[in-house]
């Protein structure tokens, strides 16, 4: 009876993805750090900041509407939580599975940049208002080529959902090598998705302040850069389920392990980046979504309907 609460709150739910995010945050600013040759922060840093914004008073903005502004938080912490629930971690299987999971796995992620735009026009702040229409902005030029990729291998496997996706994986080892491109337009999308540098163009501190989050503080600061980092977990573990899909066959333990291992790798493969290029102007960031990363989505695409023809014909 009290299984179904352990799921949401506990494992793989709230509890874990708020320690597993925490987790992501500091590799992910110790290795920017160590890549730019400085010291980076102490383990327990990630921690130490949501306890001191947690302790701080929510400022709310008089001209703001004050339900949309604190609502938007919330909304954007609940749809990261729940994604996770039909994504396959270290077995084949999800918590729970239909098909067509895969369809609101990514609805689901859509939803926090649609809270980051919604929180920032209702904080009738200029440097808020600006940061939301660029979320916006980026969103119609990275979920594209994010979307494409992701149903790619969906097509080869027959199925629209995760959890058949990884047993088709499994039993058919050596066609994951078919999803190469799309494995990198994934993670170049997930940088968009997640405002990572070089696509941090929503929060540049350097010219709007902090964009979309210039008015937050407190708590709803907090619970916002906490969804941040359980998106992070989030994405990287779709990718991981899609574009990764071995070590399912392990036991519970070593399968565990091994899953964590993949959605790291790829928090560190962000890292590096980061530490690579520059922030691009948006007007670049749709360009180079629309002119290249589409393109080798629609191929990735192609290659997988090629693969299918050989394999059902």
């Amino acid at each position: 009876m009290f299984t179904p609460f352990l799921h949401i709150l506990v494992f793989p739910g709230f509890l874990f993805l708020v320690f597993a995010g925490l987790i992501a945050e500091y590799i992910d600013r110790k290795l920017y750090a160590r890549l730019q040759n400085r010291v980076g922060p102490p383990f327990f840093q990630p921690l130490a900041d949501f306890i001191k914004l947690t302790s701080k008073e929510d400022i709310v903005p008089e001209e703001a509407n004050p339900r949309m502004f604190k609502a938007m938080p919330i909304f954007a912490l609940t749809a990261t939580v729940t994604a996770i629930f039909y994504i396959p971690l270290w077995s084949p299987k999800a918590l729970y599975s239909f098909n067509g999971d895969l369809i609101v796995v990514m609805y689901l992620l859509t939803i926090p940049t649609l809270t980051y735009f919604l929180g920032g026009w209702y904080s009738t702040s200029l440097y808020s208002k600006i940061g939301a229409v660029r979320s916006l902005t980026q969103l119609f030029a990275y979920e594209v080529p994010l979307l494409m990729c992701i149903l790619a291998p969906a097509l080869l496997a027959n199925t629209w959902s995760l959890s058949e996706m990884a047993s088709f994986y499994e039993n058919h080892s050596g066609y994951w090598l078919f999803n190469i491109i799309g494995f990198a337009v994934a993670i170049v999308a997930l940088l968009g998705k997640l405002e990572k540098v070089p696509f941090d163009i929503p929060e540049a501190e350097t010219e709007i302040v902090a964009g979309t989050f210039t008015e937050y503080s407190g708590r709803l600061f907090g619970i916002f850069r906490l969804s941040l980092d359980i998106e992070a977990i989030v994405g990287s573990s779709l990718i991981a389920s899609v574009y990764l899909p071995f070590g399912f066959h392990l036991k519970p333990l070593a399968g565990f392990l091994l899953y964590m291992g993949k959605v790291l790798s790829i928090i560190a493969i962000m890292s590096l980046s980061r530490s690579i290029f520059a922030r691009l102007r948006i007007d670049q960031m749709i360009n180079f979504c629309w002119k290249y990363l589409s393109p080798l989505a629609f191929l990735q695409i192609l290659i997988c309907l090629i693969a299918k023809w050989g394999l059902y014909r």
